[in-house]
């Protein structure tokens, strides 16, 4: 077993020093914004019915779990935002490898991709309401339409610039654009994948929430434009809240399954 210097040793205890500094500094601003937010409404420097606080989003959160009422939302917003999550990558590799496979109809559909992805996407969820009706599918495509194109964009241009000297490699061997693509592209592009899957996740969730905010009876979407239309902004606030630390949750969960993954390659 090789023995780590005591060059080595201290620079690792710096790293780890500086990650708990980090840590610390993170906690201490978090906590300081909630103290400051509290303070602020009690002295009335802001109004408490406006921007709510953090004891009146506490105890909000607490009524509505009693009740079952706040998981039932959460569960809701969450099952839809995994679902149009997945459906994204699984469509995003699917065509991007159809692209790769075919220069002809990539080179037709760029263009089309380029201007379905610069469409506002909040202006097709009332199209998608005619279409498919207020139900669990239009609120999913809609979390879907938000990510999908760039995705397919990010992803091709991935796949065109892995090392051309391994695909020269495959083909010197014998091998068929199959192999090209399973030993060299998809291996190579995944660092790619797992990037675009951080930022999809959180696009996803705002697309749910767009669609959730016109064809929902139910979910964190429903209860902000509900809250809002009633002046039950603590709900509003609390959604908000929730919606950030699902962010985070899921943002996380995919980066340690990025390390996970990345181990083996």
């Amino acid at each position: 077993m090789t023995e780590i210097s005591l060059a080595q040793q201290n620079f690792l205890s710096a790293q780890k020093r500086h990650k708990r500094t980090v840590t610390v500094s993170r906690l201490c601003v978090f906590i300081f914004f909630l103290g400051l937010w509290e303070i602020s409404t009690r002295v009335g420097l802001i109004d408490s019915f406006i921007f709510s606080s953090p004891s009146k989003i506490f105890l909000c959160a607490y009524g509505m779990a009693l009740d079952h009422t706040l998981f039932m939302n959460i569960g809701i917003t969450l099952f839809e935002t995994l679902v149009s999550f997945f459906l994204v990558i699984l469509c995003a590799l699917i065509v991007t490898i159809i692209l790769w496979f075919n220069k002809h109809v990539s080179e037709t559909l760029e263009p089309y991709l380029v201007v379905l992805n610069s469409l506002p996407k909040s202006a097709l969820a009332p199209l998608l309401i005619v279409w498919l009706g207020a139900n669990y599918n239009t609120i999913i495509i809609t979390g879907m339409s938000v990510a999908i194109f760039g995705s397919i964009l990010s992803l091709y241009s991935s796949f065109q610039s892995v090392d051309a000297e391994e695909v020269k490699l495959i083909y010197t061997l014998g091998g068929s654009k199959l192999h090209v693509l399973t030993k060299v592209v998809l291996p190579s592009s995944l660092p790619s994948l797992f990037s675009l899957m951080k930022v999809n996740i959180g696009l996803c969730l705002v697309g749910v929430i767009i669609g959730e905010f016109i064809a929902a009876r139910a979910g964190l979407g429903y209860l902000i434009i509900y809250g809002s239309q009633v002046f039950k902004l603590d709900w509003v606030i609390m959604s908000i809240v929730i919606l950030c630390i699902i962010a985070v949750i899921l943002y996380q969960a995919i980066v340690a399954m990025e390390k996970l993954c990345l181990k083996h390659y």
